[in-house]
């Protein structure tokens, strides 16, 4: 049962020697409160020093391991381990005997998969839509949150903010069906057609996932991977492990979410309302907790994402 908001890091790229303590003060220090592996390695050994480095400064751990499952490292800093990233549908059945599999060998720890995004092609996803590919995951795989990845471009000309707030929508609807959180990935650094985010955009990927309900956002990435895919660089550290401007935003950003996290984690969510500058915003909040959105001539036309949720304590509240 998740406990507290997730802030994750993804995809650390710093070695594990003599600097990695200081490495993981300086996530605790931006605020993150979930760390990904692998860090260094996918071993026993790496998996132990994942954990007790997160234990040490006060962080939770999804571990990756590729041992046999009993021989996976626990402990109080450990939520869970990573079983698959993006699976086809024709893994589904296999995820669920491997999730089984964790569930008897360490009782109470997060199985964590995590699926393609809703512009993943038929052929990636093993079936023909989005819907039945989501739907067909839950029935198969009895997972106890609900994850996926999406990177919306922010371009004049390609702009998919719209196609971000829709895959939120489905995994919205799904997670309340069966009653577990969701959390997604958004993106922090620039590759293939993407740009490098600001500080707003950061921010924008966030709140809109919060807005839909997400208990959980995990930054993509932490580090700068050296790989073919990232040839701009402009992760939260840089490839020599110096920090670019985003660890910086992400410190800032995370400060009020953690603020938040608590208060989040009492909410369900119970409606989403979209109030665009060509409409009326009286007819579009019919039913919403704010009746209306009222301007000054001089203000700018209403262009709002507005989130409804019912606290545990019974109270209404709106993002």
């Amino acid at each position: 049962v998740q406990d507290q908001f997730c802030i994750g890091a993804f995809w650390l790229t710093f070695p594990m020697d003599k600097d990695a303590d200081k490495r993981f003060a300086e996530i605790a220090e931006a605020n993150f409160t979930v760390v990904y592996g692998p860090v260094d390695g996918f071993s026993v050994e790496a998996v132990k020093r994942h954990l007790a480095l997160c234990q040490k400064h006060g962080l939770k751990a999804i571990a990756h391991c590729r041992a046999p499952v009993a021989q996976w490292p626990d402990g109080p800093a450990c939520w869970g381990y990573r079983l698959w990233d993006e699976p086809p549908a024709k893994m589904f059945g296999d995820l669920a005997k491997k999730l089984a599999e964790v569930r008897k060998l360490r009782p109470g720890r997060l199985g964590d998969i995590n699926l393609y995004p809703d512009y993943a092609k038929p052929h990636q996803m093993g079936v023909e839509t989005y819907e039945e590919y989501v739907s067909l995951f839950l029935k198969t795989v009895d997972v106890d949150v609900l994850c996926m990845d999406h990177y919306p471009i922010f371009k004049p000309q390609q702009d998919s903010r719209d196609r971000y707030c829709k895959n939120l929508e489905t995994m919205r609807k799904f997670s309340l069906q069966k009653g577990i959180p969701f959390w997604n990935y958004f993106n922090t650094m620039p590759f293939g057609p993407h740009t490098d985010p600001t500080e707003s955009q950061i921010r924008w990927q966030i709140y809109t996932s919060i807005a839909y309900g997400a208990k959980g956002v995990n930054y993509f990435n932490y580090g700068t991977p050296l790989t073919f895919e990232f040839p701009k660089g402009g992760g939260i550290l840089r490839r020599d492990g110096t920090r670019t401007r985003h660890w910086h935003q992400a410190k800032r950003i995370n400060g009020a979410i953690k603020n938040l996290g608590p208060t989040l984690m009492q909410l369900t969510n119970t409606g989403m309302y979209r109030v665009e500058p060509k409409d009326d915003p009286a007819k579009v909040l019919k039913g919403c907790p704010i009746t209306n959105l009222k301007r000054a001539t001089v203000d700018p036309l209403p262009d709002y994402l507005i989130g409804t949720f019912k606290h545990a304590d019974g109270r209404r509240a709106v993002m």
